[in-house]
């Protein structure tokens, strides 16, 4: 037997799942809801028929003062007939919101009337689809959001760069935030919009190469012909942005600053780096550099990774990050399947995404001194088929 506690539980989860069905009029078999009470058997009615009947009143009570009706049924008990409720009907969405509180009423006003706006400035919109996206927007937001989606429908931006578009109070981020809510109102499967080039920063290691006073950092756009003073024999992508400028020298290398998530969609794209007979990653040990790990080896960059296994775990836990760059405790990332990795690196990477994992979920790059990567990718090489001979000779710029 249910309580009414219980019973508006159920309702809020349905209204959570269903609510832009309702606003959008498109949702049949949600309102009315008969929602179950839950029923005594026949045996607990005979046992114990006082709390039964007392239920029965508490719902009673319950329902007459939220103006709501009660579906009963005629149980025979004892020999006698007794009346107990068995469904709660709720009418209509709006009195789902009203009983479940909280924040719903006022969502729920909020949504109608945007559905009123989107439908007459966009005739052709889906609410079902639209109404979840705008439900969280401000209002200064949601009226640039109909502001941009009206000036996308009545202009052409090909060639014109996130900040370049000409919509007052509008900014690149916001444009790039919110861009598919927009291509959708406005009708168009394209807005047209170009993004800055992509690029890839780099360190010579080559210590034959620095001592001839070149230039030791470079960067490549994603796109452009260009390469680099040297073909590398062995090429480093390191995350942290310091630990690739100041990597000590290493001959016939190059460090790549991977920069986070960004790594598996660019490096792929820069042929001297995927093409390299050696690439070396080396990232936080964390979540996100296995999902890193795993999405560089997808995308086509052969890499062997060090100082992300158990060993450099252990010998640097001390130095972890209980809490992100903003002070919040680093919480649990959810498990993903990561096909790519190797047995070790899975290992550690179901550890440390163990909800029961007491340790600390990041050991950060910088943590660990550059002398001990060097040593590391000293001995990877020695273990690996030695450099080869056909080393193309420095190519200076």
């Amino acid at each position: 037997m249910k309580s009414p506690e219980q019973v508006v539980a159920e309702i809020g989860t349905r209204l959570r799942n269903r609510w832009h069905l309702g606003v959008a009029g498109l949702d049949p078999d949600g309102w009315p809801y008969r929602a179950a009470l839950g029923q005594p058997t026949k045996p607990q009615l005979e046992a114990d028929f006082p709390t039964a009947r007392r239920w029965a009143l508490d719902w009673a009570a319950w329902a007459d003062h939220q103006g709501l009706v009660l579906v009963r049924q005629t149980r025979r008990v004892i020999g006698t007939s007794q009346t107990l409720p068995t469904h709660l009907e709720i009418p209509d969405l709006d009195t789902a919101a009203r009983l479940v509180g909280q924040e719903w009423p006022a969502i729920l006003r909020t949504a109608y009337d945007r559905a009123t706006v989107l439908t007459t400035a966009f005739p052709y919109v889906d609410l079902v689809k639209t109404l979840p996206a705008v439900r969280a927007l401000t209002d200064v937001d949601f009226t640039l959001l109909l502001d941009a989606a009206r000036w996308f429908s009545r202009h052409d931006a090909r060639g014109l760069t996130p900040r370049q578009v000409p919509i007052e109070g509008l900014h690149g981020k916001w444009l790039n935030r919110h861009h598919a809510l927009i291509r959708h109102l406005s009708g168009k499967d394209d807005l047209g919009l170009i993004s800055r080039p992509t690029r890839v920063h780099f360190t010579y290691l080559d210590p034959t190469y620095r001592a001839l006073g070149r230039r030791w950092h470079e960067s490549v756009t994603i796109g452009d012909p260009v390469t680099p003073a040297y073909t590398p024999d062995t090429i480093l992508v390191l995350e942290n942005k310091d630990t690739a400028v100041y990597f000590p020298p290493l001959p016939g290398g190059i460090a790549v600053e991977g920069e986070g998530s960004k790594a598996p969609g660019a490096l792929p794209r820069v042929s001297w780096i995927r093409d390299c007979p050696r690439i070396i990653y080396w990232g936080d040990i964390d979540a996100a550099g296995f999902e890193i790990v795993n999405n560089l080896r997808t995308n086509g960059v052969d890499i062997q990774t060090i100082l992300m296994d158990q060993q450099a775990y252990d010998a640097y836990e001390r130095f972890g990050a209980w809490t992100d760059e903003k002070g919040k405790p680093i919480p649990c990332s959810p498990r993903k399947p990561l096909p790519t990795l190797t047995a070790s690196e899975r290992a550690l990477y179901e550890q440390i995404t163990d909800p029961t994992w007491a340790r600390v979920r990041r050991v950060e790059q910088e943590r660990i001194p550059l002398a001990e990567g060097l040593a590391t990718v000293t001995a990877h090489l020695q273990n690996a088929v030695s450099l080869s001979p056909e080393r193309r000779e420095l190519q200076l710029p």
